[in-house]
């Protein structure tokens, strides 16, 4: 089955992450400064290629390694790719600073699409070697065992996640705006690195929200659903709900999503106010 798959895949990827993890790497700048890759990114991303095509031929991947740098090739790629009958979207390494600096947080993640339609996803922490899975209509788990989302009902009470977009003349700067109004009406916020590890946290309940602007589908695909199957609530910062296009996106444990919402257009940082304005 697909899931098995792409499971194997992750853990196969993940081990030479963990092996890698310590030693000297390679690193290279992409957009800016702040977005980094390693030849590791690179071998990890052909591991799980060569698996995914091992057991489907036939279907199309976007791959995180395989797109030219920033974000409007980001966009194009997926243009591209999104309406495939088959189309899996990696992210080798989410959280590739992290990876680099030796902080251990960051992930594998690897979602499947049907048209366009996100209908499983695997992350995969090889340090922790927690493996977070979700089939469309079959829930949310991890290392088999079923999660949920959390039952905060107050922003006020919630453990809220962002992170620091790579384009720190623009997205960053609006994402900003956000961090500060958040941070005095909820209980706390975290900025860990890897919107991918971020939203399997809010799916098993150890967040309650999760926020960023200008992120690829890469790094959202398979956490979208995990979220979604674990009974969360994920749309855009608008609140459009997802789809493999959205980049400004927010994801809550449901409860609060309204909240959040009011919140990020009160600060103006829901990263449309250019467009809209």
């Amino acid at each position: 089955m697909s899931i098995e798959t792409a499971i194997e895949a992750a853990k196969e990827a993940g081990r030479l992450i963990r092996q890698r993890v310590e030693t000297t790497k390679r690193v290279e700048t992409k957009y800016t400064a702040h977005d980094l890759v390693t030849e590791v990114d690179r071998q990890a991303e052909e591991i799980i290629r060569q698996v995914l095509h091992r057991a489907h031929p036939d279907h199309a991947i976007l791959g995180e390694e395989g797109v030219a740098p920033g974000p409007e090739a980001s966009r194009e790629a997926l243009e591209a790719h999104r309406d495939y009958e088959h189309l899996w979207i990696v992210d080798p390494i989410d959280g590739t600073t992290n990876f680099v600096h030796g902080f251990p947080y960051f992930c594998v993640s690897i979602a499947l699409a049907r048209r366009g339609k996100v209908e499983l996803g695997v992350i995969y922490d090889p340090m922790r070697d927690e493996c977070f899975t979700a089939e469309r209509g079959k829930g949310a788990r991890l290392n088999g065992e079923p999660i949920r989302v959390s039952e905060e009902n107050d922003l006020g009470m919630s453990l809220v996640a962002t992170g620091f977009p790579a384009d720190y003349k623009g997205a960053r700067k609006i994402n900003t705006a956000g961090l500060i109004r958040l941070s005095s009406r909820c209980r706390n916020i975290r900025t860990a690195g890897s919107a991918a590890l971020h939203m399997a946290y809010v799916a098993a309940g150890r967040l309650t929200a999760f926020w960023e602007l200008e992120l690829n589908a890469w790094d959202l695909a398979a956490g979208s659903l995990l979220v979604e199957e674990a009974g969360g609530r994920v749309t855009d910062t608008r609140g459009t709900p997802y789809h493999i296009g959205v980049r400004h996106v927010l994801a809550t444990n449901g409860r609060i999503h309204e909240a959040m919402l009011e919140e990020l257009r009160a600060a103006e940082a829901t990263g449309f106010e250019k467009q809209e304005g």
